[in-house]
């Protein structure tokens, strides 16, 4: 008889509690039940079950058994399930967080084409500026900008971003514009109050050297569209990501505070659940988003 047959008779007669209960889970004649399970009995010499007129239950080494053998049942189920997801087209709800400036200025943009292409996928993106827990907070994905942490999520990235400190003419006209690092500890400095590393910036001297800025800021925000804003309108520096200033840099708003300083390089990745397979409505998306974002960064955007 069939190896993984007997193994389901056996394991369905533990978990129904009888054979005919089993019988009936199975959609086969308790008879049938009763000889996959004895063929395995007989086949491993050793009695898995208990049987009595009025209950069934397992033996010591049946027990065992079970634990194993329910495994090897829940993975063929699962490399059937893999096929099955794999030949058929990506659906169902895509629940995405993605931190508000990217997915704004750069996510919303592209999901029109992306649900024009897949419509049997709907799509629930979540703004926020914080590391969400995905499989505790219910996420199929996330994307993430920077150094991922260590965790056990699965990550592809997408593409990259530049990270410089940038003010307006105004300002500059105003206050002057910092020659070095250190100049900046007499400048109205706009921090990211999200920022893991608080009011610190990472900087890299044009000698190679990283350093660390550390001063008060005169203005603290959680939101990088808004020190944008600040910084358009005047009021300091900023250290920002390129996919934010790129285009008020084009237009002449803002400019770099220091050309010379080398540039700060971050990733941007799609980050999800760790497992046998990927789903189909994931796997679709991060593809279309790697051809997106294929001709976008480190300063292009």
């Amino acid at each position: 008889m069939d190896r993984l047959t007997e193994m389901e008779a056996f394991a369905t007669v533990v978990d129904q509690g009888g054979f005919t209960d089993a019988a009936r889970k199975m959609g086969i004649s308790k008879s049938a039940v009763s000889k996959h399970v004895s063929s395995l009995e007989a086949r491993l010499g050793a009695r898995l079950l208990n049987r009595t007129t009025r209950r069934v239950s397992p033996t010591e080494i049946g027990l065992a058994y079970y634990d194993r053998a329910r495994r090897v049942l829940n993975d063929a189920g699962e490399a059937d399930a893999l096929v099955t997801s794999m030949q058929s087209a990506p659906s169902g709800l895509l629940r995405i967080s993605v931190a508000t400036d990217f997915g704004v200025n750069h996510l919303s943009p592209v999901l029109g084409d992306f649900l024009q292409e897949f419509p049997d996928i709907t799509v629930n993106m979540v703004l926020n500026n914080r590391f969400v827990e995905l499989i505790s907070e219910g996420f199929d994905m996330a994307v993430r900008i920077g150094e991922l942490e260590d965790s056990t999520l699965r990550a592809r990235k997408l593409t990259e971003t530049s990270k410089k400190m940038i003010a307006s003419p105004a300002y500059f006209e105003r206050y002057g514009r910092p020659a070095r690092i250190d100049d900046l500890n007499e400048h109205k400095l706009l921090h990211y109050s999200n920022a893991s590393n608080g009011a610190v910036w990472k900087l890299t001297a044009p000698s190679g050297e990283k350093r660390q800025v550390r001063t008060a800021g005169w203005l603290t925000v959680n939101d990088g569209q808004s020190l944008l804003n600040a910084c358009i309108g005047g009021l300091g520096i900023a250290y920002l990501p390129s996919f934010l200033y790129a285009d008020a840099l084009k237009k002449g708003l803002v400019e770099e505070a220091i050309p010379n300083l080398p540039g700060e390089t971050q990733g941007i990745y799609a980050v999800y659940p760790p497992g046998r397979f990927t789903q189909p409505k994931v796997r679709a998306f991060i593809d279309f988003l790697v051809e997106a974002f294929a001709e976008k960064g480190p300063d292009i955007w």
